[in-house]
């Protein structure tokens, strides 16, 4: 190869690395709403963390407020988590059986 074609195949390399940059920056489009949404779900835990005392003071001004409610909204919640916790190891111990030679 000579430098003319050199030159040539680096320009054509260039045209499409731009033409593929504008075909990603479009196809991209359809992540900008999800990925804000996320985003903002993100600032707003990170500013939960930072200020643990709103969420708690809330919490007791329902039990203070509303106590029988609490306690059932205690329950349920306890409920759905050993729930979760339940399918958690539940799923875990079916992905150990697919993966062992045994079966």
């Amino acid at each position: 190869m000579n430098n003319d074609d050199l030159v040539l195949r680096q320009q054509r390399l260039l045209v499409r690395s731009a033409q593929l940059r504008l075909r990603l920056a479009d196809q991209a489009q359809v992540l900008q709403r999800p990925l804000a949404l996320a985003d903002q779900a993100q600032s707003g835990l990170q500013w939960l963390y930072r200020n643990p005392q709103w969420p708690l003071g809330a919490l007791v001004l329902v039990v203070l407020v509303r106590p029988r409610r609490a306690i059932v909204w205690g329950g349920r919640l306890w409920w759905a988590w050993k729930t979760f916790k339940q399918t958690q190891k539940w799923l875990a111990k079916q992905s150990l059986q697919k993966l062992s030679p045994l079966n």
